[in-house]
């Protein structure tokens, strides 16, 4: 008997397709704001949202996570969730502290000139899917 993929959640499914983060900067043309050396990691699929205590509840580990906020307080979250990238959407840039908290931590933050939608809409059709 095979495994239902319906039934297992996203990041998890056998079928799914895994790419780094490097590869999705290259093919979004993704600006690199922090952590050209942590590109390497494995997205193990997609969150989008804004609100920092939905996102620590429900984003899988591992994940590449749209957002536009841009605060210090998003680094701690993706920790916490062992993100593999940070994807500040809508022309929304980091500031000093949140770049240097980022650097410290090892997490990539990137930037997305369109909506989280758009980009979204754009990962999910390169094979990642969200939670």
């Amino acid at each position: 008997m095979g495994v239902d993929t319906d039934r297992v959640p996203a990041g998890n499914r056998k079928d799914e397709a895994l790419v780094n983060v490097k590869e999705l900067v290259e093919q979004f043309d993704l600006h690199v704001a922090v952590g050209q050396d942590q590109l390497d990691r494995q997205i193990q699929g997609c969150y989008c949202g804004d609100l920092l205590s939905d996102v620590m509840a429900n984003s899988p580990i591992g994940c590449l996570w749209l957002t536009v906020q841009t605060n210090q307080n998003i680094v701690a979250v993706a920790v916490l969730r062992e993100m593999a990238a940070i994807v500040l959407t809508g022309g929304q840039a980091p500031d000093e502290e949140t770049l240097a908290k980022a650097k410290a931590e090892g997490i990539p933050i990137l930037m997305w000139p369109a909506s989280s939608f758009d980009l979204a809409g754009k990962v999910f059709q390169a094979g990642l899917s969200g939670s």
